[in-house]
């Protein structure tokens, strides 16, 4: 039996989960699907009615971290209370990490974005600490949606 982290994160999806497990492996290194239990026949239960082909448990891991997910239908929607931190080691990291996560640009601000399922991201670099040390960069990350290196760089 595998060995189980001791704290995962659990994503609730309305019906998504299995198209969202294959887009975020794709995009993370070191990650992969590691198993998908899907919903019983509908036949079987009456509360299975229109769940058939979606994902009761998934089970994958993105650049190492593992994740659980299921479909679970429209009444719990992703909220930017909760995001998942993306550290990239420089602009460029950040900007395919941007062009693949950001769809809501009204969700946009100080490196948060949010993707085509409804999942906050933060997209920031490795050294965000020493790019927000003083209150000129600070004011300069507030005006940002992406984070842009050099802009913070240039207020310091």
């Amino acid at each position: 039996m595998a060995e189980v982290a001791p704290v995962q994160p659990c994503l609730w999806f309305d019906h998504q989960a299995k198209e969202a497990m294959e887009y975020y492996v794709a995009l993370f290194p070191n990650s992969r699907i590691r198993s998908i239990t899907p919903y019983p026949d509908e036949s079987l239960d009456e509360h299975f009615e229109g769940m058939t082909e979606r994902v009761l448990n998934g089970e994958f891991t993105l650049n190492g971290v593992d994740f659980v997910c299921l479909d679970g239908g429209p009444m719990f929607p992703f909220t930017e209370a909760v995001s998942f931190v993306v550290h990239c080691a420089d602009q460029a990291e950040i900007d395919r990490y941007w062009a693949a996560l950001s769809h809501v640009p009204e969700a946009e601000q100080c490196g948060w974005c949010k993707d085509r399922f409804g999942v906050s991201w933060q997209i920031v670099p490795a050294n965000m600490g020493e790019l927000t040390r003083t209150p000129a960069q600070i004011q300069v990350m507030m005006g940002q949606h992406k984070i842009v290196i050099a802009e913070l760089e240039a207020a310091g």
